[in-house]
């Protein structure tokens, strides 16, 4: 447990080194809280011993690590209350009635991309009060065909599959088995359902069973995978972390451009607020995701901010909760 005066110590060397990424030493401490500089140097390795301050090879000053920063974030972190300029960029974006929500959510987190110059993600997920209708088939030619999907909401998605040496009429007696056994599911359960009801029993009513089964259960994991919206990848570049660093900046942009790690920034149901900071999110150890998840009517997503550890997570909350806030209202 840290002492009174080395939380504030704690306090102003993230908040100082988030604003500039300069090694904070102990002479700009000692001015502020009132002490020696010998006194703050003996706290600051107190603290470093505690694995929540660094010092770097440049500098005798310290900079906060993960550690640092993960403390800071559960103990010491006040939530910075919106300015009215970025609360208004935010509303005129909300106000538009014109907007459908998808749009409301993306646009939203475009605005905070642009405000704070970190990296947006908008995962939508597949609402589990869109049930499946019918799936029918058109084909194209004697390879080719085209799945189309309908929801009891008049969702409709079409997806194109090829199946080679296969006859029309067991492709006829796939579809009528799942339109008569799945019809009435909630599309995100779709997959599940046909791997516990409709794979042990489509044998017995279908010789190529298995290439009609395997096609179909692609064309359903496809439809309901959440759709992946990434906003300003390019803002790592303006980060003095990143732009220094050519090696480090590829790596995320790599990792940026992969939607299935995207994807795995969801760990949890919780929809509250949660702080990955380095090693605790699966991007990068090097980058901080804040996210949560949404729920409006049968549509639910999450929303999710990736930036430096160096980030402004006071702000960054705030916006979140924020958007949060009037996405569910």
């Amino acid at each position: 447990m840290l002492t009174e005066r080395q939380n504030k110590i704690l306090k102003i060397i993230v908040e100082r080194y988030i604003k500039e990424p300069v090694p904070v030493g102990s002479k700009t401490i000692s001015k502020e809280l009132n002490c020696s500089s010998a006194t703050i140097r003996n706290e600051m390795g107190e603290l470093e011993n505690q694995g929540l301050l660094e010092k770097t090879h440049t500098s005798s000053g310290r900079v906060p690590s993960e550690a640092g920063y993960r403390y800071y974030v559960d103990n010491l972190m006040e939530l910075k209350e919106m300015n009215a300029e970025d609360m208004l960029k935010l509303q005129i974006v909300f106000k538009n009635q014109q907007l459908a929500l998808s749009d409301v959510i993306t646009k939203s987190l475009q605005v905070i991309s642009d405000m704070t110059n970190y990296t947006a993600v908008v995962l939508g997920g597949t609402s589990h009060e869109n049930l499946l209708k019918q799936i029918e088939v058109v084909p194209i030619d004697d390879v080719r065909m085209i799945v189309i999907i309908v929801t009891d909401k008049g969702h409709v998605e079409h997806k194109q599959i090829q199946l080679e040496g296969v006859e029309i009429e067991e492709i006829k007696k796939t579809v009528g088995l799942i339109n008569n056994l799945i019809s009435g599911t909630p599309i995100d359960e779709v997959s599940k359902k046909l791997e516990f009801e409709i794979k042990p029993i489509i044998g017995k009513y279908v010789k190529q069973h298995e290439q009609l089964y395997n096609a179909f259960y692609h064309v359903f994991t496809d439809f309901t995978n959440q759709e992946v919206n990434v906003m300003g990848r390019d803002k790592m570049l303006e980060q003095p972390e990143f732009s220094s660093n050519i090696e480090k900046v590829k790596n995320v942009f790599h990792k940026l451009e992969d939607d299935v790690l995207i994807n795995n920034i969801v760990e949890d149901d919780e929809n509250n607020i949660k702080v990955y900071i380095g090693n605790e999110n699966n991007i990068d150890s090097d980058v901080t995701v804040i996210q949560t998840k949404y729920k409006k009517g049968g549509q639910e997503g999450t929303i999710a901010i990736i930036g430096p550890k160096r980030m402004e997570y006071d702000r960054v909350v705030s916006m979140l909760e924020y958007i949060k806030e009037n996405i569910e209202r």
